[in-house]
């Protein structure tokens, strides 16, 4: 049954279909918006009255649609019908789809790109089905030239100017809200003071690292941490981060007096070599210059290498030194001041508009070891010790030149990331991972940002957060007990440095006996012990006793005052100045070569061993081998901290051995007397 020219004007003047088609026409053209415009403000805000005005226009639209199925139900089927029930069903899939994201923003942790594509293909269904069925109706409506025809006509056009009158209505928000946002102003300048003194075009020299703009950047622009965690979304990699060596980077008192020392002997501006990789913020923010006594910001001081500097990394080099580029992300609306319900904006915007934060955020160069030698990999040259060129940890091209490296085998190979940010168990929204050859989108595990090395020192020092929790995980991977599934078939089990202890059977009372002792750096993907030797120690007590417990022999025993007994087997390296002075404050700008330099390539094995004269007395002789490791040589710790600090660093049992020498005469356990 077909509808009157009467009923057709009076359809056409319903306020009803100039709302359901001003619903249709904004939806699509700010969804067109959000999905092909750049990011900005003005979009973000589209973000914000996009969602809003879809759950509140929904209502009125439904009501539209029911209404409007009513009156034509009883129609004959045409082109025309047929495409309104096509845009009938592409809005439905588009409105429930958008109510699904909405709710996901608002009260998950991220949006589905399931769901997201949907809203997408939804999106053009609509265009595609409302444009043929409109114009349809239009170019029927212009047939005739009856006084009633005219009138449908005139009704028409007062719908389409009530129509574009609606939509521009709900743009207003939009523009309002663009110009009224005020983002917080960037001081992304350099001090006044600023001292150039290796060039207007190397701000950050000696360091390496580098802005995208070769300017400053607000410390502000690279901090906030903890906004990733307290928006809900990556709470568990924030909590493994707190406690990281990258976050206490700029803390660690370590670091705090050598940079120190080395402003007051060197100019504060030298201070910028080590900065690069320890106290980034601060570089970029200009902090380490002159007449600044501190020379680290308090955000550098609280944040070390957050999240942002290494998401934010464009570009890196394998020369080391932090040879790295970085930029400032765009950010969403109140990123940089989430107080109140302003936090609720941002977080919604970012899980509901997450291009600019995935994008700019996440990049598949983090996966790679050159990403990683930007910093662990280390030279200075006559820049810094007026010299020349010395190598000092390489930790990258150790591992390059390995067995660990099979290039373009990732079934043999095993990369920086995949030992220090082993896998865990996930409901991060960062989980899951296409790009790796042996992981899926949904394997529900992300890669652990507690970078666990060897540093069972500074977190307990700084009382950090889950300091005592970390430490314990760092003292088992320090001994190789962390069980990493996914590499488990590419090395062997045990140890990560075991140590077989190889002695004599039998030994005569008063002969000379000699024990050795054999350590492999199995595991470990550099040199063992790694890192800046002249700090770090490494090395192998002996302990030998009779039946009854009585020392026969030691080595390697600390004294009272937490040194390693001179004479001990050490793995170390002793860096000495032009003058041949030995460098033993850290002082490695004044460091020209080293004396003296023992640890393990990958796969390398090294030997001990010590002689000592059997006792006279018969039994059997009980020998302990233990490889033992701290992170701070005791005078180097003295010298940091003061020798009345009382502090000593940590030893931790990396491997251990046992062995029993039976003397001559001796009898063996059961074995009957007069038996030889």
């Amino acid at each position: 049954m077909s509808q009157s020219a009467p009923d057709r004007e009076r359809e056409w003047q319903k306020w009803l279909l100039a709302w359901a088609t001003a619903f249709l026409v904004f939806e699509t053209i700010t969804g067109l918006a959000i999905l092909f415009l750049p990011f900005s403000v003005g979009n973000q805000v589209t973000v914000l009255v996009h969602t809003l005005v879809g759950v509140v226009l929904m209502v009125p639209y439904a009501v539209y649609q029911f209404r409007h199925w009513r009156v034509y139900r009883e129609a004959r089927l045409t082109h025309v019908k047929l495409t309104g029930w096509f845009s009938l069903a592409a809005a439905v899939v588009a409105i429930v789809s958008g109510l699904v994201l909405t709710a996901q923003a608002m009260f998950g942790t991220r949006i589905s790109y399931v769901w997201d594509t949907i809203h997408i293909v939804a999106t053009f269904g609509v265009l595609a089905a409302v444009a043929p069925h409109v114009l349809a109706l239009v170019v029927r409506n212009r047939v005739g030239a009856t006084e009633l025809a005219a009138r449908v006509r005139s009704a028409e056009r007062r719908m389409g100017l009530r129509t574009l009158g609606l939509t521009v209505a709900l743009s207003v928000p939009i523009a309002l809200g663009a110009g009224l946002y005020s983002a917080p102003e960037l001081m992304n300048e350099l001090p006044e003071d600023y001292s150039f003194l290796y060039g207007e075009d190397r701000p950050f020299a000696p360091s390496l690292a580098r802005t995208a703009t070769g300017g400053a950047f607000d410390s502000r622009s690279m901090g906030g941490s903890r906004s990733c965690g307290t928006s809900g979304c990556h709470e568990q990699i924030l909590a493994e981060w707190e406690v990281s060596a990258h976050r206490y980077s700029a803390a660690d008192p370590g670091f705090r007096a050598v940079q120190s020392a080395m402003g007051k002997q060197n100019g504060p501006e030298s201070t910028r070599y080590c900065a690069g990789c320890h106290d980034p913020i601060s570089l970029f923010a200009g902090t380490k210059n002159l007449f600044v006594d501190e020379l680290t910001n308090p955000t550098g001081m609280e944040e070390g290498v957050s999240c942002i500097v290494c998401h934010s990394i464009e570009e890196t080099d394998v020369q080391g030194n932090a040879d790295y580029a970085v930029a400032q992300p765009p950010r969403y609306l109140y990123e940089l001041r989430p107080e109140g319900a302003r936090r609720l904006v941002r977080d919604f915007l970012i899980r509901a508009y997450p291009d600019a934060h995935v994008e700019t955020l996440s990049k598949r160069m983090f996966k790679t070891p050159e990403y990683c030698a930007a910093c662990h990999k280390q030279y200075i040259d006559e820049e810094i010790n007026q010299v020349g060129w010395v190598q000092l940890q390489n930790q990258f091209d150790n591992w390059r030149k390995s067995r660990w490296n099979e290039p373009g085998d990732p079934t043999k190979t095993i990369e920086c990331r995949e030992c220090h940010m082993p896998l865990v168990e996930s409901d991060d929204p960062a989980a899951g991972d296409p790009l790796d050859y042996n992981r899926s989108p949904e394997d529900g595990r992300h890669r652990s940002h507690r970078f666990l090395g060897a540093n069972q020192f500074v977190p307990l020092l700084l009382d950090l957060p889950g300091a005592e929790e970390h430490v314990a995980m760092v003292e088992q991977w320090l001994r190789g007990e962390i069980e990493i599934p996914e590499i488990r078939h590419k090395w062997r089990p045990g140890p990560a440095v075991p140590l077989e202890l190889i002695v004599p059977e039998r030994a005569a009372p008063g002969e000379e006996i000699r024990i050795r002792t054999h350590i492999t750096n199995n595991k470990v993907g550099h040199d063992f012990p790694t890192g800046p030797l002249d700090i770090i120690q490494a090395w192998v007590h002996v302990a030998v006793r009779d039946d009854n417990g009585a020392l026969v022999f030691e080595s390697g025993r600390l004294d009272d005052e937490h040194f390693i007994e001179p004479g001990s087997f050490i793995f170390k390296a002793e860096p000495v100045d032009r003058y041949g002075n030995l460098i033993d404050r850290h002082n490695l700008w004044e460091m020209v070569g080293v004396r003296y330099r023992r640890a393990m390539f990958p796969g390398f094995s090294d030997e001990a061993s010590f002689t000592f004269p059997a006792p006279a007395d018969g039994g059997a002789l009980h020998v302990e081998a233990r490889v033992l490791y701290r992170k701070f040589d005791q005078s180097i710790l003295n010298f940091l901290t003061g020798e009345d600090s009382g502090l000593t660093s940590p030893v931790t049992v990396i491997s251990e051995d046992s062995a029993v020498i039976r003397l001559a005469g001796a009898r063996a356990a059961g074995q009957p007397a007069g038996s030889p």
